[in-house]
This record gives C-alpha cells, structure tokens and sequence, in this order.
C-alpha cells in the first residue's frame, strides 16, 4: 500500500530485456535506510518487488503483464522514475489509498502554466474516465493528485511547483504515455453500485443507517 507522496526521482541505469519481461535497475539516494530484498517499491506508479540491493542502486524484475498494463516498456535507459516505498503503519498519510496496481495508461494532451501551477491534461479511455470525478483522487505515474476538471474522454490535474520539482509529472511531452491508478475506493463503489442492480438509492441508505 502507498500513499501517492514521492520520495525522490530515481534513474534507470540498466534494463536486461527477456522475450516479453524486464529487469530494472534503478539509482537512488534516499530510499535505501531501511529497504530490504523482498520490499515493495512503487516505480511509476507501480507496484515492483526489490530483488537486489547494492547502493546507488537495486534491481526489480517487471512480469509481462505489467509491461503490457503500464508505460514501464517505454522508459529507456537515464530515464527518471517517481519511486515511493510502502507506506509503514501509523505514518502520516499524506496522500490517498495507492495500490501500486495500474488500471491502465492515458495520453499527455496538453501542458499550459497558469501563475504557480502547471494545469496537464490527459486523454484517457472510457474504462479509466468511469472513475474519474472532479475534485477526487487520481494516481498519475504514482502521484497522488486531485482532479482539477473532467471532460468526456479526457481529465486535467494542476501541478503545484512543490510536486513540479520533486517528481517526473510536468518533465514529459504532449503525446507521452503515463500510468493512471483510479481512486480504489470508488472502483469498490462503482463495482458494488453494478450489482446491486439498481443502484444506491435513498431507501437503501435509510436501511442500513444512513
């Protein structure tokens, strides 16, 4: 589980390339005073299990059904990553419930600099625009955000100069790939809304207590 706060911006140094996986090894500096072999590390957005660790670097191995979900397969080597290790239990949680588990990739549309802020739209399918709602959360390669405004088949976030500096969101350019983490608790809504047939209405929240 993560919280969406970055730690730092890693560096690919070195990608062993299989049939259809990857191994990554990635550089950097602030993560490694208490990681362990067998840890989770969000790279992206994603959730990787840390199989090697030899300072500056470690080495985590990406399955091909991650390559096929994520835009792990497009970064090529110095590339920068957003890297975020578990959240422990009782810190502070700053962000908003991440998994590390990628519903799918949207588009870099547009970049425009508004006063302090950098306001980034990205197109995105009607699978991942289901669970996108205006002022709610949303996981960009990692970054917990909040949604500034939603269209049909797209969704604008707006940077602040703090996350513009400390992570990869602003670095990329129209027509690149990011991975997108729909808010968890509304894919649980959304899934449950669907089987109760006709939704939640005002006599099944009277009903269970509401």
């Amino acid at each position: 589980m993560f919280t969406g706060i970055i730690e730092e911006k890693g560096r690919i140094e070195h990608i062993i390339h299989g049939a259809k996986s990857c191994s990554l090894e990635i550089e950097a500096k602030k993560i490694f005073d208490d990681l362990k072999l067998g840890d989770s590390v969000a790279v992206n957005g994603v959730c990787l299990t840390v199989t090697s660790i030899k300072p500056p670097y470690f080495t985590a191995d990406v399955m091909p059904e991650t390559l096929r979900r994520t835009g792990l397969g497009t970064i090529a080597k110095n590339g920068e990553v957003n890297l975020e290790r578990a959240m422990q239990l009782g810190g502070r949680f700053g962000g908003h419930i991440v998994t590390g588990h990628i519903d799918g990739t949207g588009t870099v549309i547009n970049k425009v600099t508004e006063d302090n802020a950098v306001l980034v739209t990205i197109s995105a399918d009607q699978n991942i625009m289901q669970y996108i709602v205006e002022k709610g959360s949303i996981t960009l390669d990692g970054i917990s955000l909040t949604v500034a405004s939603v269209a049909t088949d797209r969704f604008t976030v707006s940077i602040i100069p703090h996350t513009a500096k400390e992570t990869t969101i602003i670095n990329g350019k129209v027509g690149d790939m990011i991975n997108i983490e729909c808010d968890i608790i509304g894919k649980y809504v959304k899934q449950f809304n669907s089987k109760q047939g006709s939704g939640i209405t005002m006599d099944f929240l009277r009903e269970n207590g509401f």
